[in-house]
């Protein structure tokens, strides 16, 4: 009898452990696809074949189950390609998108993957999983998407990589407008964020949550286990603008900005790395904004930013400020971080702006101080001591420390009752992680109001019996390997490139150029053998090359093309490095320029050694065209009707067409026009870039024809820097205008009948909003 019972247990045991039988549906085209979406039922997977479909707008709309969800997915993931003008639009219930490659293209619509179909259709307890996106760019930089925008509730954005991103927009947005999206409890999980390249400009924020004016609606999302790599498109990395958001356990790596609690309140920002270099003050940390937030248990190591990219940033607010624009920031706590190697890490008053009541309506001025702030129980090491770890930009009158301790190497400075000094050591755990040890037992943490809610610390290990100062509690010893790459992103792909040695091309005067620059590589390097080389067209360059004189003699290449086409044309991926060379033209022809149009990934040029002469330009960058870098060294310009104008952005919107312009150990001679013009406009405090260095250099007999009578123009470009250059014998009444209010200087210069610097200290710029 009981032999019978347990064979009967046993099929009962082995049917239920079967796997529930799934109806795949494998699609080879649009029309297939679109028939299958349309007849599917919860349970269902709808299998893309492998291989590239392009042109292709897909609309999942379905109604799953938790038990059942509807599943579109790929063949063999990675191996399905969405190409050309195509996107991806979900509605419905349990829908699942898994193994997507998003390539060589752009959305026709506002968003690549987007949760709804329309206003009312969205997507709820859906997800995207192990997909990517890659360099999937509008052809006009000023055309604004997003790669991914969520709508609804309870959806998931995990195990994805985003990549290169360099149109305007947001990488991935949580839209909050409407009760179908608000108290949203979105997860964007265990995603990798990789290099967003600098955008020269606002609307480059890799997350953006909600906006201003949904900003006093509860969010409750999550952004947690993510891997933030080089994300430089602009100074906000997050921008949390709605309330109740979570912030934990997310790596910052070598990212040019900040997480930033731009409008929403009761932000929890919690367990997270910020990892700079200590030398790159655009890496940023946190900043704070509005009311409500928890800074706890976060790690910040080599973080040398200064003011909206501190470490810590604590905003000035507008006294009722309007919601487009800075609240006060209260009732917040800073509590359990470390620092290491971080300069003056915290902030407080940034963004004061009082001294601007001259040239700003009252309603910009923030004048409002942060207000009943607790800043506890923190941490900071410094291998350099600092005199200034603490700066005030406004009084922090309205911040509350208590129990802060630092080791700053015996170096005195002014708030040892704020923090107070002592001795004690770091270990190193992990690459970029380093523990404190050895803190002195008399340094109890302060236990403020509502402090019993932060249970664990930084690593997840419980403060209940151990509790301690700093973001790690006492005797930490794992890895916790933040750059394990595996740990984030599709499963599939990684973004790791083994770099390759490049392939030389020797080129003599009876070759064509054009066809070894086609032949040759990223990276490769074609050589010029001593010589004239007459060049009928432009030369195409359209990835990383170099172009340079194989001896020290150098080559000469002479343009004889058409009117007002380009010696060397930059495209999408040109990067272009030009050595040792002399350039000629006709003068009616330009040296450099980018493409007018469809300019959907940026250019970049860096000129050494050569000699340019006879062009109507040196350098035309076209409107929604962007460089990261542009330089310019031990060069001679001469005999050019313009020089180097990067001056098309003049929508006002804050952008600009290079992040770096380096000029150093020039001479320019007899350029008649636009010498250098360089132009930011758009008045708006969070663009803070625009960096121009020149140094060392000679201007001689030029600006005869410049309209604006200044040499050197500048205008709006927030970082500038004149020094140790020598103006002679220019036509103009001014060599710069500078912007004192910014990081405008000058230095060291010799002026001879050529009019003069002025600094004027604020600048009237157009307001952005």
């Amino acid at each position: 009898m009981y032999k019978n019972l347990l064979i009967v247990l046993s099929f009962i045991l082995s049917i239920s452990c079967k796997e529930v039988s799934v109806n795949m549906i494998k699609v080879k085209n649009i029309e297939e696809l679109n028939s299958a979406i349309k007849k599917a039922t919860p349970g269902d997977e709808i299998v893309l074949a492998n291989g590239v479909w392009k042109d292709v707008e897909i609309k999942f709309v379905g109604k799953g189950t938790e038990e059942k969800p509807i599943t579109l997915k790929a063949e063999t993931v990675g191996e399905v390609f969405i190409e050309g003008v195509s996107n991806l639009e979900i509605a419905g219930d349990y829908l699942f998108v898994e193994g997507l490659f998003f390539r060589n293209g752009y959305t026709p619509s506002g968003d690549v993957i987007a949760f709804r179909t329309s206003k009312e259709n969205v997507a709820n307890h859906s997800k995207v999983t192990n997909c990517v996106i890659l360099d999937y760019n509008q052809k006009q930089r000023d055309r604004d998407d997003h790669w991914v925008q969520l709508f609804g509730k309870h959806n998931e954005v995990s195990h994805c990589y985003f990549g290169g991103k360099t149109n305007g927009g947001p990488t991935l947005r949580v839209d909050i407008r409407g009760n179908q999206s608000i108290r949203n409890y979105h997860q964007i999980v265990n995603n990798h964020f990789g290099p967003r390249p600098r955008k020269g400009g606002a609307r480059g924020e890799t997350i953006q949550l909600g906006g201003s004016f949904s900003s006093m609606s509860p969010g409750n999302t999550v952004i947690a286990n993510n891997l933030f790599e080089e994300c430089n498109g602009e100074v906000e990395i997050i921008s949390s603008k709605t309330n109740f958001n979570e912030i934990r356990n997310n790596v910052f790596y070598k990212s040019e900005g900040s997480v930033v609690t731009r409008h929403g309140n009761y932000a929890i920002i919690d367990g997270n790395y910020f990892i700079g270099d200590g030398e790159n003050k655009n890496y940023g940390g946190i900043r704070l904004v509005n009311t409500g937030h928890w800074v706890v248990n976060n790690y910040f190591y080599n973080i040398i930013g200064e003011n909206f990219r501190s470490p810590l940033a604590v905003m000035n607010g507008i006294p009722k400020s309007p919601l487009n624009r800075y609240n006060q920031v209260t009732d917040v706590v800073v509590a359990y971080n470390t620092y290491v190697n971080c300069k003056s890490p915290w902030q407080f008053g940034v963004g004061t702006n009082i001294d601007q009541k001259d040239v700003l309506p009252l309603s910009e001025i923030r004048s409002a101080r942060p207000l009943r702030i607790d800043v506890a129980n923190n941490i900071i090491f410094n291998e350099v001591g600092d005199s200034n770890p603490i700066i005030e930009h406004d009084k922090a009158d309205g911040v509350r420390f208590k129990s802060n301790i630092i080791n700053n190497q015996g170096v005195s400075f002014n708030d040892e009752d704020r923090i107070v000094p002592t001795s004690f050591e770091i270990t190193k755990i992990g690459e970029y992680v380093f523990v404190p040890t050895g803190v002195s037992d008399e340094f109890k943490p302060y236990n403020g109001f509502g402090f019993e809610e932060i249970t664990n610390d930084l690593f997840g290990n419980s403060r209940a019996n151990s509790n301690s100062i700093g973001a790690t509690v006492s005797d930490v010893t794992n890895d916790p390997l933040i750059l394990d790459k595996t740990k984030y992103g599709a499963s599939w792909y990684s973004n790791e490139v083994t770099p390759s040695e490049p392939q030389i091309f020797e080129v003599s005067t009876n070759d064509d150029i054009a066809v070894k620059i086609a032949e040759a590589k990223a990276g490769d390097i074609v050589t010029l053998n001593a010589g004239t080389y007459t060049v009928p067209k432009s030369l195409v360059i359209d990835k990383t090359i170099t172009i340079q004189s194989k001896d020290e003699a150098k080559a000469e290449i002479v343009f004889s093309g058409e009117e007002n086409t380009p010696l060397f044309e930059l495209n999408p991926y040109g990067l272009l490095t030009l050595k040792n060379v002399k350039i000629k033209g006709n003068g009616t022809q330009k040296a450099f320029a980018s493409l007018k149009e469809n300019m959907f990934n940026h250019f970049g040029l860096t000129v050494s050694g050569s000699e340019i002469s006879n062009f109507d330009y040196v350098l035309k960058a076209y409107k929604q065209t962007f460089a990261e870098e542009i330089s310019f060294t031990n060069t001679t310009i001469t005999n050019c009707e313009n020089g180097i104008e990067l001056s098309e952005e003049i929508n006002d919107k804050g952008d600009y067409n290079v992040e770096y312009l380096t000029i150093d150990n020039c001479q320019f001679n007899n350029v008649r026009s636009n010498v250098v013009d360089y132009y930011r406009g758009g008045y708006d405090e969070s663009t803070i870039g625009g960096n121009l260095a020149l140094t060392n250099s000679t201007f001689e007999n030029c600006g005869a024809k410049e309209e604006t009578n200044i040499l050197i123009n500048t205008r709006g470009i927030v970082n500038v820097n004149i020094e140790n250059n020598t103006f002679q014998n220019n036509k103009v009444k001014l060599v710069a205008l500078l912007w004192g209010a910014k990081n405008n200087s000058h230095a060291n210069n010799k002026v001879q009948n050529s009019g003069k610097i002025v600094v004027e200290e604020n600048l009237k710029m157009k307001l952005m909003y």
